[in-house]
């Protein structure tokens, strides 16, 4: 009996064991297959895409006058506001003016005196002349009287000039701003004595246009020369580059700005190649000395490949990306990347026209693995690598705040090709008529929106200062406004699409920097 179960049992567990392997087996045919995780792909293509070129720039005032004392004496009274903007003609100090003032009634003195002289010497001499003449007075006498006349002559000449000199130098008491622009503090106090070691008194500063300097390595020149050589970069037409200003805290500066001047040969002590631009800066917002961004915009990159940043991840290889073929599966890709545009990163290798991109869906991706993709378009690029300047027109039935909001106060990005309110400004110089590069650049957007939108139209007004002779500022202002018609004519726009309007008055207490400009608006979008 013992041996039969110690016989029978073993056997028995046995086959309770296949059978719970077989059903067990079942349980586990019958699970589901996981699914295909679902990604967004992007297909990628070539195309021409914006290239912007970054640099550390530092302002500079475009034309930085020193105020000196031209003359020397004690310093009676400074009159200006440290700090404040001055105007053209405006006094800024005032020297004693006594000690000049006697000098100029000593100088006085002396030329009528000198004066005197002379009259006395002609009248010897119209004396002399006919007795010599009748042989009563030797020729000597006549020579002696001669020269006595042009003597005195030539001493009421001296006088006169010290009387000159002595009027400037009573004029250079009186020191006034040769420009418009902000003024530095007081270098010297009233009642200092100023003469030749201590003549700077204090600086004027232009504030607009604002320059900014900023510097192109030597590495960084040869590498464009050679994309450009090789067709990888495309610069722009007529060599028009804009300029975008990125302030401190990471905003861009409203204007536009162009590249106003380039060094003839690379400085020996940096290696590098100085390069200027020149930016609008009718409010002053800019101040010399500022360390800014200098973002150069114009140049286009052709048969290039972007990608969303989210789309590029990291490996202890690089870079790479998820790609999907056509069964479906995904694969790691290692590429090569460039600049960052925007949102989206530019890969120089390792990608193809055509291929899909995973730009969302990684968390459960692995190599082979096979997923349900959905297509997602692409991105747009940055338009023109910058935004557009949009400044309000200040009317007169808008009021001072509708002033206030105009140049440089808002930036929409690139909204040129949805006009229907869009607005633009072009600024001149004092007494200038002529559209300088930095209205060109503005009229490229407005010239490309116009082709875009057959429907829009553009309207043009210039403005008159509220200072100065009316008349003048009226002509000027409709100068102004035929300048850039004409730019619009020559660049294409047909002559039905431009609009003249009335030049407006400035809104009273604005800067008369503001007047001197040509809205251009876009209008009749439908």
């Amino acid at each position: 009996m013992g041996l039969h179960l110690v016989g029978t049992w073993p056997r028995a567990c046995s086959a309770a064991l296949v059978l719970a392997l077989l059903v067990a087996c079942s349980k586990e045919a019958e699970k589901p297959a996981p699914q295909a995780s679902e990604v967004s792909v992007q297909t990628v293509k070539l195309q021409t895409v914006p290239a912007t070129f970054e640099f550390v720039g530092q302002t500079e005032s475009s034309q930085q006058v020193e105020i000196r004392a031209r003359v020397s004496g004690f310093l009676e009274k400074r009159v200006y506001t440290e700090g404040a903007f001055v105007q053209p003609g405006q006094v800024l100090f005032l020297m004693d003016a006594k000690p000049f003032e006697a000098s100029l009634k000593a100088a006085r003195a002396e030329l009528a005196q000198q004066q005197a002289r002379l009259n006395t010497a002609r009248a010897n001499l119209a004396r002399v002349k006919p007795l010599v003449a009748d042989n009563a007075l030797a020729a000597k006498d006549l020579d002696d009287a001669t020269g006595q006349e042009q003597a005195a002559a030539a001493a009421v000449e001296a006088a006169g000039a010290k009387v000159t000199d002595a009027m400037l130098n009573l004029g250079y008491v009186t020191i006034t701003a040769p420009v418009a622009g902000q003024s530095s503090f007081a270098k010297v106090q009233d009642g200092a004595y100023v003469s030749a070691a201590n003549s700077l008194l204090t600086y004027v500063a232009k504030l607009d246009p604002m320059r900014v300097n900023f510097s192109l390595s030597e590495n960084e020149s040869l590498r464009v020369q050679d994309e450009i050589a090789k067709g990888k970069l495309i610069k722009a037409p007529r060599d028009d580059y804009a300029v975008e200003i990125v302030l401190a805290d990471g905003t861009s500066f409203p204007a536009q700005g162009r590249i106003t001047f380039a060094d003839a040969s690379y400085s020996q002590d940096t290696g590098t190649f100085l390069l200027r631009a020149e930016v609008p800066n009718p409010k002053g917002d800019l101040k010399p000395g500022q360390f800014v961004r200098v973002k150069v915009h114009g140049f286009t990159r052709p048969n290039s490949i972007v990608v969303p940043q989210r789309a590029v991840q990291q490996s202890a290889r690089g870079e790479f990306v998820w790609t999907v073929d056509g069964e479906g599966k995904v694969n790691q890709r290692p590429i090569q990347v460039g600049d960052w545009m925007g949102d989206q990163w530019l890969v120089t290798g390792g990608l193809k026209d055509g291929e899909r991109v995973v730009v969302d869906g990684f968390m459960r991706l692995a190599p082979g693995a096979v997923v349900r993709a959905k297509d997602v378009p692409a991105m747009p690029l940055p338009v023109g690598g910058m935004a557009q300047v949009t400044a309000a027109t200040p009317s007169a039935a808008g009021g001072a705040g509708a002033a206030r909001a105009g140049p440089g106060a808002a930036a929409t990005p690139s909204s040129a090709a949805t006009a229907g309110a869009d607005k633009d400004a072009v600024y001149f110089d004092r007494g200038r008529t002529a559209l300088d590069a930095t209205g060109q650049v503005h009229l490229v957007t407005v010239v490309a929106a116009l082709k875009a939108r057959p429907e829009l139209r553009v309207e043009l007004r210039g403005y008159v200062d509220a200072s100065g002779d009316m008349t003048r500022n009226a002509a000027l202002a409709k100068q102004r406004a035929e300048s850039v018609r004409d730019a619009l004519l020559a660049a294409g726009v047909a002559p039905e699409r431009i609009l003249l309007k009335a030049p407006a008055n400035i809104v009273g207490g604005e800067s008369p920097a503001l007047a001197r400009r040509v809205d251009v608006v876009l209008a009749g979008a439908r």
